[in-house]
């Protein structure tokens, strides 16, 4: 049955506010698939199941494939279709407000999915900062997130900072806009997610220095840190780590932010 077929069927209309746009290549699928590296016995976690094309291909290869979808109506078709499919469990529901640990027991999973842009950054907060962990995410993603989260153009944000914390992320291809239904405006990329790591330090400590220096992402790094230590002090620490005092909280890489986090420990 064709994408068009089933929205008449189910009365599905794509809605834009929950960045449905369905992806609809066979080949695409078959990249995640070869990226996603799916073994017999692995336990996929899929986010925005749509119509199931992704799910079906999956649960060929895994052990067991669990299938979160918020659209009352697509969950309706996606129960009909895998109805016979002993090892897909569709799940309905917001995955940003179900418990990681309620669907997954153990960090003995994958994250695989065509993320709706418009949650991507609270996804890969979630499953990077909560437990259980998956063993590695493979994702599409807005093609300027992706490029963002790789430091491709050398500028960072809160977010690729925290990818970077937390794991080692890679694009592995772009993906044009024509190959998803309803067209999006923008172009995406897969983005593999690999090496998803516990950290010792205190990350909620970590990110609230790091939150401080993007509060105003356009005034100068010592300016937003003045917010927890006065300015003097501020170039004193800048000028013992030979840290420019006119910088931008963009321009830091990980390995800075470690550093300035050493000397700003105590004041947050």
């Amino acid at each position: 049955m064709k994408i068009k077929e089933i929205c008449r069927k189910f009365k599905i209309v794509p809605l834009k506010k929950r960045g449905q746009n369905f992806l609809i290549n066979k080949r695409i699928l078959e990249k995640i698939l070869k990226v996603a590296e799916i073994k017999k016995d692995d336990t996929i976690l899929e986010i925005g199941a749509g119509f199931g094309n992704l799910t079906e291909e999956l649960a060929k290869k895994a052990k067991k494939v669990i299938a979160v979808e918020i659209d009352k109506k697509l969950i309706e078709f996606l129960k009909e279709k895998f109805k016979n499919k002993k090892n897909v469990e569709i799940i309905e529901g917001d995955i940003l407000k179900i418990s990681v640990q309620n669907l997954l027991k153990e960090n003995d999973y994958k994250l695989v999915a065509n993320l709706p842009y418009s949650i991507t950054g609270a996804v890969l907060k979630k499953f990077l900062t909560q437990e259980p962990k998956p063993k590695e995410m493979v994702l599409m993603v807005q093609k300027e997130v992706a490029e963002r989260i790789v430091e491709k153009n050398k500028k960072r944000s809160i977010i690729s900072l925290m990818v970077n914390f937390y794991s080692f992320p890679k694009i592995v291809c772009y993906v044009s806009k024509n190959n998803f239904w309803p067209r999006p405006k923008v172009d995406s990329a897969l983005l593999k997610i690999s090496k998803i790591k516990s950290i010792k330090i205190d990350p909620n400590s970590f990110f609230k220095l790091i939150k401080k220096g993007f509060s105003n992402p356009r005034k100068q790094l010592i300016n937003n840190l003045a917010q927890l230590v006065e300015k003097e002090k501020i170039k004193k620490i800048f000028k013992n780590l030979k840290i420019d005092p006119q910088i931008r909280a963009e321009d830091l890489n990980l390995k800075d932010w470690f550093k300035i986090y050493q000397k700003f420990q105590k004041y947050l």
